[in-house]
């Protein structure tokens, strides 16, 4: 059998896994763990056309691998008889010294504590993530891989905010940018999938999902990205407000009596298309706005609006843009956010084919018209298979 690589994703209350044959990039099962530590906790397991579900109390995370682990022995898999060797970790902010694919161990573990206030809802529980499957699995190689590691050499007009230079230095405030590994993967299958070299293109990547971000890429390069310093910045999100006014935390602080805490929960929890209209799931969205709720119709048209400045800013920094393409959740399977995302912008090159836009399709594809002189794709990602092949580079 080829050599195989879990991949794992830990979220605060979950554990997503994949095994992935990075070489065929065949995945050979799938599962998720949900609510740990509640009462009601679920795991599954997708191996070919079977699933595998358990249901009851997990009580926290090296419980849920082990369930894990269990799932595939019920399916009659032994992971010793699947040729693992090794377990890639995907792993959000890695600040400005972490960007390679890193083989973890005691000090990578420390730096990571170290950077978790800069994304105090991802680095926690993928160190926790890290430190369980280590004691499982004490045998095999732990790699972390980074969201921000595609963007770690933005150019400095893009990475540098105009802040207080010596304040900047010493906290390390920059653009890091997010998402990096589905940037980086999507825009090189958007480029073997025009048949043209990576290097030949100029590319606008809009990964819309729960989280959303979209970057510019000159020649495979990133040249710009929405998120920054945390991955609050920039697009209206499921429930994170992306772009806001400083001077609205300095005033919710001052006037509103509201803490740090508070109103960083509240950006990060409360705010985006949650916080506008109550629902992240855009086919609810969409319900709600055919039968006249004015608050969906506000998030939607915010969203819209956010999306389309980004583009706009996006087609101007590239000066010349060959490919725009959508991926992620929202990205790929919402006919209707493309669409209202770019009509209207024929004049600047960009024009879709309505019918191709509506396919039920949901592989790779072309949906921008014939006489589009820039190129509009639905690609995929798939952060798994980029984090597994990042694993296997570096053994």
């Amino acid at each position: 059998m080829s050599d195989t690589v879990l991949v794992l994703n830990s979220g605060s209350s979950s554990l997503k896994y994949q095994l992935v044959q990075p070489e065929t990039g065949t995945s050979l099962a799938h599962g998720i763990v949900e609510r740990i530590g509640e009462e009601s906790s679920s795991a599954t397991l997708t191996l070919g056309n079977n699933e595998i579900r358990r249901d009851g109390r997990i009580a926290d995370h090296e419980t849920a691998l082990r369930t894990a682990f269990d799932l595939f022995a019920e399916a009659g898999q032994n992971l010793d008889d699947l040729g693992l060797v090794a377990v890639g970790h995907r792993v959000v902010h890695g600040g400005q010294d972490l960007y390679r694919p890193t083989v973890v161990d005691d000090a990578v573990i420390a730096k990571l504590e170290e950077l978790s206030p800069l994304a105090p809802l991802h680095n926690p529980p993928a160190v926790l993530g890290i430190e369980v499957a280590r004691r499982v699995l004490p045998d095999l190689p732990h790699i972390a891989v980074f969201d921000t590691a595609f963007f770690h050499d933005l150019p400095a007009a893009a990475a540098t905010y105009a802040m207080d230079r010596e304040l900047a230095s010493r906290w390390k405030i920059r653009r890091y940018g997010f998402h990096g590994t589905s940037h980086q993967y999507v825009s090189q299958q958007a480029a073997a999938f025009l048949g043209a070299p990576l290097e030949s293109l100029n590319q606008i990547v809009l990964h819309l999902g729960n989280g959303a971000s979209v970057s510019a890429i000159a020649g495979g390069r990133p040249v710009d990205t929405s998120m920054g310093l945390t991955p609050m910045e920039g697009l209206v999100m499921g429930t994170r407000s992306g772009d806001i006014d400083p001077g609205v935390l300095v005033y919710l602080w001052r006037t509103a009596g509201m803490g740090v805490e508070e109103i960083e929960t509240m950006l990060n929890r409360h705010a985006g298309m949650y916080g506008l209209g109550g629902e992240i799931d855009f086919r609810v969205v969409h319900q709600r706005i055919e039968s006249g709720d004015e608050a969906a119709q506000l998030a939607y048209d915010v969203y819209i609006h956010r999306l389309r400045k980004y583009i706009g800013a996006y087609l101007a920094v590239l000066g010349h843009t060959d490919v725009v393409t959508f991926t992620a959740g929202v990205g790929e399977n919402d006919a209707q956010v493309r669409r209202d995302a770019l009509t209207g912008l024929a004049p600047l090159g960009i024009e879709l084919d309505e019918h191709l836009n509506e396919s039920p399709a949901r592989g790779a594809r072309l949906i921008s018209a014939d006489k589009s002189p820039t190129t509009v794709l639905v690609i995929p990602t798939n952060e798994e298979l980029a984090i597994a092949r990042a694993c296997l580079a570096v053994l």
